[in-house]
């Protein structure tokens, strides 16, 4: 008989009633080290103050009315966001995946308002992930992803990952866009170098093309910059995010300049939930944390240090753990046993980590980790590595 919940998700044997900053406690009592965040989700931690504050505060006063009115909350979010990025305009969703629906409407509708219609085409990369929406696994073209749910969205070409060759032959008169994760995140935590970013804007620039950034997991200050393509000095046309925005409130968000956008004028898109007035007065607290200036300079210091502690930890087993990969608080150990033997030896450990692509585990922690700890982190993981060996 099939269970209530519809069985689509392999879960682990933990059940957690309540959050204190990293941590997360069972229902039995066990206290957890919360080093995946709910896949970088939490990046405040569990029941931050200033969260819980906005929450309650507009939960007293106003949840939901509708999108055919002005939303306070959301021209606040909308203002704040455009002042501390790239972007002209912003539309609201609930999650990274109906970001990344409305970045593929968006592409497309541009180029066919500037009267090129054939220009459907968007170029995505081996490894990537997009959400699980139809358009989000077209984009990601895996078979994991898409065996058994065609016919497709068509209109995506699939490129490997990091083949400069191949992405310059792609390019075609069809071509609408270029779509890619500055930072892999399922795909094993693989960033995008520097570089390669600068690379991808001259090339799209040149063959007026737009740039599609997926900041859904690597956004909100998850590298040590608020958005992780601003260490590469460049700025998309598009940009998909969600996760760490909402800081544990379901939110997501589409940035774009104002040409990207011109195409999308009224009745071309809504959401019935998007820009909600609670998830706009907690997206504006997440914004105002993370935008202050010592605040990211604090990630980038906690970022170095366990970073060092990881290549000490790496280090010392050798036969269980190969390499750490990644950038700021978005870190990836390449194990050498299988990736899903160190999860489980972590919750053992009362560690939680998450596991990714090419066998690797993620380190996902909230960006206000203490330095203490980390200390902590370091020693559960080398408990959980010892046990494999």
């Amino acid at each position: 008989m099939i269970a209530s919940v519809l069985p689509t998700y392999s879960r682990a044997p933990l059940s957690f009633v309540k959050g204190e900053g990293s941590w997360l406690i069972e229902a039995d009592g066990r206290r957890f080290l919360d080093l995946g965040a709910g896949i970088a989700v939490n990046a405040l931690g569990h029941a931050h103050p200033a969260l819980v504050k906005a929450l309650t505060d507009q939960a007293g006063a106003l949840w939901h009315t509708s999108n055919l009115y002005e939303i306070p909350q959301q021209q606040a979010l909308a203002d704040r966001l455009v002042e501390h990025s790239f972007a002209d305009t912003v539309f609201f969703t609930n999650s990274g995946t109906e970001a990344c629906e409305l970045a593929v409407k968006m592409a497309r509708k541009y180029h066919y308002d500037k009267g090129a219609p054939e220009r459907v085409e968007i170029i995505t990369f081996e490894g990537s992930f997009h959400g699980r929406s139809a358009a989000g696994i077209a984009a990601a073209g895996s078979e994991k992803m898409t065996k058994g749910f065609g016919p497709l969205l068509g209109g995506f070409t699939h490129l490997p990952f990091g083949d400069h060759d191949a992405l310059t032959a792609a390019i075609t008169d069809k071509t609408c866009a270029v779509m890619v994760e500055p930072v892999q995140g399922e795909g094993g935590i693989r960033p995008l170098p520097d570089a390669c970013l600068k690379g991808l804007r001259d090339l799209c620039d040149q063959h007026g093309v737009l740039m599609i950034l997926d900041e859904v997991q690597c956004g909100v200050g998850r590298t040590g910059r608020l958005f992780a393509h601003e260490w590469a000095g460049i700025n998309p046309d598009i940009m998909m995010v969600a996760k760490g925005i909402g800081g544990g409130f379901p939110l997501g968000a589409v940035l774009a300049s104002e040409d990207a956008a011109s195409g999308m004028t009224a009745g071309t898109h809504g959401s019935t939930y998007g820009g909600n007035p609670l998830g706009c007065a907690v997206g504006a607290a997440v914004m105002d944390t993370v935008t202050a200036p010592e605040f990211l300079a604090e990630v980038n210091r906690k970022s170095a240090l366990l970073r060092q502690k990881l290549e000490g930890l790496i280090a010392s087993h050798p036969e269980v753990l190969d390499a750490v990969r990644g950038t700021g608080l978005m870190l990836g150990i390449k194990c050498k046993a299988p990736n899903m033997d160190m999860v489980n030896a972590g919750y053992a450990q009362k560690v939680i980590t998450v596991p990714a692509a090419d066998n690797v585990i993620r380190l996902l922690p909230p960006l206000t980790i203490s330095d203490d700890e980390i200390d902590m982190a370091i020693a559960r993981l080398d408990a959980a590595a010892a046990s494999l060996a």
